[in-house]
């Protein structure tokens, strides 16, 4: 049976992207290895996919076709985490495709890559 090992994205700067996601997401680099044009990040607790980041010349997708959806327990937690993010240095991404009363808030990395912080109480 086939499991989810490694989520790909691509970054200008994959340094600046693991420092960001190391810190987003308590991740640390495989190995204690960081290169200039990849690097994968595993869960500090062992447990989880791994994300591995690429050097990327292309440009970011305005809608991704793929992203990242990261859980958050409640309305409260999704603000708290959204902030946090925040000061990691993402940004929000002024989303044209919101539904009316959207349980997910999105998000840019460092990279622009977008991703969404789903309140998981709704």
């Amino acid at each position: 049976m086939l499991s989810i090992g490694t989520i790909v994205m691509g970054a200008a700067n994959v340094r600046r992207a693991v420092d960001f996601w190391c810190r987003a997401l308590d991740y640390v680099p495989r190995g204690g290895l960081v290169e200039d044009d990849w690097t994968v990040l595993v869960p500090a607790d062992g447990s989880g996919p791994g994300l591995a980041l690429g050097l990327s010349e292309t440009p970011v997708q305005e809608h991704p076709r793929v992203h990242l959806d990261l859980y958050a327990g409640d309305a409260a937690d999704q603000a708290a985490e959204v902030r946090r993010l925040i000061a990691l240095g993402a940004e929000r991404v002024d989303w044209d495709r919101y539904p009316d009363d959207p349980d997910f808030i999105v998000l840019a990395d460092t990279e622009g890559n977008r991703f969404c912080v789903i309140d998981t109480s709704r």
